[in-house]
């Protein structure tokens, strides 16, 4: 797709760190339509694994 590895591997970086940081804080309620759903399938309940499988 011509996008560099350094800047994909930043990005997946990101997202780990946001779900760790999501699973600190409790769940909170839901204001819109795509608040939960297919929107965000990442479950709470099963512990979030990251892209490296840490």
């Amino acid at each position: 797709l011509g996008i560099e590895a350094s800047v994909v591997n930043r990005v997946i970086g990101l997202i780990d760190r946001n779900e760790y940081k999501r699973r600190q804080s409790p769940p909170g309620i839901k204001i819109t339509s795509r608040a939960f759903g297919r929107d965000w399938r990442l479950p709470i309940t099963n512990r979030y694994k990251g892209h490296r499988g840490k």
